[in-house]
């Protein structure tokens, strides 16, 4: 967006430039030439009157009376050739040609001829090409400056509404966007606000629905297993107490998902601000120092101070302990948590010294139920849904030994 709208105003500068600059330029050689030639042709008239003055009073005629008309008012020097009625011929001035010639023949039979030479008169119209050349350079570097302008207040409300659009496709309930002042931007905007509404009033239905129905069930679950519980206390038989046993940890593991799907519906979209990164890794770094120690490996945290991300505490917070807790489990050695910055994003790079993940997995392991060890397979993958919830991705850089990279936008 922004290089088109730069293009299109550079090309239409350059196109005025075009159209006027060169028959200007040609304009103003042509008027350079036409001052020569009236000059010489001037300068001829105004010498005749003059040696007709000196002819008529009876004065000499010397070539010390040629001389003011050789540059005759600062204007080009010129070769000044006289012949008087006697046929005495008396020239002033270098003669340089080719040149462009002004005469005057009187009836007395005096003859005066100016000739100004062509090289002076092309470099002074040179000089008015290369003013103009100037000139229209100004205009394409004002116009260059002026499209950037306008092409940076152009494209910065698209990438807001881009963003917009892209945290309200995964679910982020964004606030309308400030106006921008470009008519169809702030259609788009509304149109991506009365969207991000309706979406809003329908997960708040979904919500409310989730929370009914967990709560209906909750409430038969936990008679369900307060009855077991008495059959298991007030049963003699073996097998029946076994039985009430195994029916008490199933009831026990169903309330266990419908709490955490009440604790799901409670909780509210999070959304992506600006942080320290630096905070959040210190916390993890606090929380998993000592179970590091207790296994006899190190963990070390190099992070710059400074640096600022989009994203969510919460999310960004789980997603690097899963990875920790992934490197504790399954690898060896230190685990290195360390920054870098790709372009506009920060990586966020967490390795170990272990084994890595065998090549025939590859990225495959942030599938669900996709496991390089005996686990559930479930935490790279919900890992990967916070991360990329917030606008970023969760990538494996390298298998062995591993290397996983969190990409966040900088703010």
């Amino acid at each position: 967006m922004r290089r088109r709208v730069l293009q299109a105003t550079v090309a239409s500068v350059i196109l005025a430039v075009l159209l006027l600059g060169v028959p200007l330029s040609i304009a103003g050689a042509a008027l350079v030439r036409d001052s020569a030639l009236r000059s010489a042709q001037d300068r001829s008239d105004a010498l005749a009157r003059s040696i007709e003055r000196r002819v008529q009073f009876n004065q000499p005629v010397t070539v010390d009376a040629l001389a003011p008309y050789v540059n005759a008012d600062r204007e080009w020097t010129a070769h000044v050739v006289v012949t008087l009625p006697d046929g005495q011929v008396l020239t002033a001035g270098d003669r340089n040609p080719p040149y462009f010639v002004g005469s005057t023949t009187s009836t007395e039979g005096l003859t005066v001829r100016i000739e100004v030479p062509r090289s002076s008169v092309v470099a002074d119209a040179g000089s008015v090409v290369a003013l103009v050349l100037v000139v229209s350079s100004v205009a394409v570097a004002a116009g260059w400056a002026f499209g950037l302008v306008q092409a940076r207040r152009l494209a910065a409300p698209l990438v807001e509404l881009a963003e917009s659009a892209v945290q309200l496709g995964s679910g982020q309930i964004r606030p309308a966007p400030q106006p921008s002042g470009v008519e169809e931007v702030d259609l788009v905007a509304q149109e991506i606000a009365s969207s991000a509404e309706r979406m809003a009033a329908r997960l708040a239905a979904e919500r409310e629905f989730a929370v009914d129905a967990s709560h209906q069930l909750r409430t038969p679950l936990t008679a369900v297993s307060m009855r077991l519980e008495e059959i298991m206390s007030a049963a003699t038989e073996p097998d029946v107490r076994e039985e009430a046993r195994i029916a008490l940890d199933q009831v026990e593991r169903l309330v266990q998902v419908v709490d955490d799907l009440l604790a799901r519906t409670r909780q509210s979209q999070p959304v992506a601000t600006p942080l320290r990164l630096q905070d959040v890794l210190r916390q993890q770094q606090e929380e998993w120092q000592p179970q590091f120690t207790a296994a006899g490996r190190r963990l070390d945290v190099e992070v710059p101070s400074r640096l600022v991300v989009l994203a969510s505490p919460g999310p960004l917070a789980q997603a690097v302990a899963t990875l920790l807790e992934n490197s504790l489990q399954h690898g060896d050695g230190t685990t290195t948590v360390r920054t870098r910055t790709s372009g506009t994003s920060v990586v966020l790079e967490i390795a170990d010294e272990g084994p890595g993940i065998p090549e025939a997995l590859g990225a495959r392991v942030f599938e669900r139920k996709v496991s390089a060890a005996r686990s559930t397979g479930l935490g790279l993958a919900l890992a990967r849904d916070l991360v990329t919830a917030d606008g970023g991705r969760l990538e494996l850089l390298r298998s062995r030994p591993p290397v996983f990279g969190v990409f966040l936008r900088a703010a």
